[in-house]
């Protein structure tokens, strides 16, 4: 037995045996009760822990929560899709992205025909025709140099000096302008390039110096100029009737913080904060103001705001898949299908133009639910109690773990059914996530705290204004404008 063993199992001592030997048989019986309880309580621990850990071997992300990096080439799994009935490449009537010839182009280059193929001039012969191609090219960028002059004049009359206004972006004797700059924050927190290798492309591309100083101090003054920006956009999702919530871990120097995420169709909002659960929902200042569904992926925190929530139901599938491809546990193989057959249904509704299914079809909905978790409740009854006391609850496994869960959150988990605003998954919010960590992988730590708030705040910004389809380039030039573009929210949502 290892260490941990023996720590939960109790030391006997020498002059405790030979009392019990001393007052007889019944005292000798009980003490060897106590023990074989105590060593099966351990044995069964330990049994459920080897369990858990074989398990976690055969996840992936086809049946797990994993993202699909982790996987490895070895493991790497694919979605199993139905073979479709098309033909491989563009399906008739799709509208190709064929490069196409413009009527008048910028530059004309005239390749003369001078000397036939046999050795005679031909540059006395009179024009036949021409053959045509364009060839369609970023011209060369290069640094351009504006000097701003104030005059500065005396007048004549009284005397007093006089000077020329620089224009309110000109703010300092040496400086770089709204476009470069704005192109450093888009290439930064949008295509996410780490500041070594950002300094490296404005070096090779347009011949610019930057340190990484130049490039923070950039960063922090868009992420400033958006602060009111930025609250709108909370404010906007917490507005909301329905809302997607997730988070995932990010590092700050060296330490492990964490990024939520509040986003709908049209907004994103994130908030860096060191803690994970209720505090930190609290900090972000979205929930504790909000009166729509959140929809999530079930953490426990997230039950404290509210009493209709929608989860992600893209969480149950892989769970379900795991338990019977592993399990073989027939019920979970049977919700699973149904899940899909039900969110067809629901897909097919709104297709039709409708808002709801009839009430007969969400009855039967309900009630085969409620048979199939029945029918994983019996696979997986709960635990007998333990004939030697020990705090806290039995361990439920991953298969009684889920079903607990699928019972008693039944109503937020058929969310999607009684009401089409809410959706099947929470994938809006993993995508919103996704990219961050990327930027993650990429950069790795952040090496501050005011580091990480500036790109979320400028991520939030980005993410939005993508999402309301604005273009993001000319967007971040108006943050250093001073005039932050946010387009309205389309009425539809």
């Amino acid at each position: 037995m290892g260490g941990e063993s023996k720590r939960r199992l109790p030391r006997i001592e020498r002059e405790q045996i030979l009392t019990a030997y001393r007052a007889g048989p019944e005292a000798v019986v009980s003490l060897f009760e106590y023990l074989q309880d105590t060593l099966l309580a351990v044995i069964e621990e330990h049994e459920l822990r080897i369990q858990e850990l074989e398990q976690r071997l055969k996840q992936d992300s086809h049946n797990s929560s994993q993202p699909p990096s982790s996987d490895g080439p070895a493991r790497r799994a694919y979605p199993k899709r139905e073979k479709s009935k098309r033909k491989p490449g563009g399906q008739p009537g799709h509208e190709g992205t064929t490069l196409q010839r413009v009527a008048v182009p910028d530059r004309i280059v005239v390749h003369r025909a001078a000397r036939c193929s046999c050795g005679h001039s031909l540059r006395q012969q009179p024009l036949e025709g021409c053959e045509k191609r364009q060839v369609f090219e970023i011209p060369r960028v290069q640094m351009e140099v504006t000097e701003h002059q104030a005059e500065i004049k005396r007048c004549p009359t009284c005397g007093r000096q006089s000077r020329g206004q620089f224009p309110p972006e000109v703010k300092r004797a040496v400086q770089y302008g709204a476009n470069l700059r704005s192109s450093l924050i888009y290439l930064k927190d949008y295509a996410l390039l780490p500041y070594g290798r950002l300094r490296e492309l404005m070096q090779d591309m347009f011949g610019v110096h930057l340190g990484g100083g130049t490039l923070f101090a950039m960063e922090q003054e868009c992420a400033q100029g958006l602060k009111d920006t930025v609250q709108q956009i909370r404010k906007d999702v917490a507005s909301a009737a329905v809302a997607h919530f997730d988070e995932t871990g990010l590092r700050v120097q060296g330490a492990l913080w964490w990024l939520h995420s509040a986003s709908t169709t049209t907004t994103t909002y994130y908030h860096v904060d060191p803690r994970r659960g209720k505090p930190a929902m609290d900090a972000m200042g979205v929930l504790p103001q909000f009166t729509g569904i959140p929809v999530h992926d079930g953490l426990s925190s997230y039950a404290g705001y509210g009493a209709r929530h929608g989860l992600c139901n893209a969480h149950h599938l892989r769970e379900l898949t795991f338990l019977w491809e592993e399990g073989k546990q027939r019920w979970a193989q049977l919700l699973a299908r149904e899940l899909r057959r039900w969110k067809r249904l629901v897909d097919r509704a709104k297709e039709q133009g409708r808002d709801c299914l009839s009430a007969s079809t969400v009855k039967t909905i309900e009630w085969w639910y409620e048979h199939l978790v029945h029918m994983g409740l019996r696979a997986n009854p709960p635990p007998s109690a333990p004939q030697v006391p020990r705090r806290g609850r039995k361990r439920r496994g991953k298969a009684g773990s889920l079903v607990d869960r699928l019972q008693q959150n039944r109503a937020h988990v058929l969310r999607f059914v009684h009401d089409f605003r809410v959706p099947f998954d929470n994938n809006l919010a993993e995508r919103d996530l996704r990219m961050m960590k990327v930027q993650q992988k990429i950069s790795g730590t952040f090496r501050s705290k005011e580091g990480a708030e500036a790109f979320a705040a400028v991520r939030s910004y980005i993410s939005t204004i993508r999402k309301r389809g604005a273009n993001v380039m000319e967007a971040i030039a108006s943050v250093f404008a001073g005039r932050p573009l946010l387009p309205p929210m389309p009425t539809f949502c």
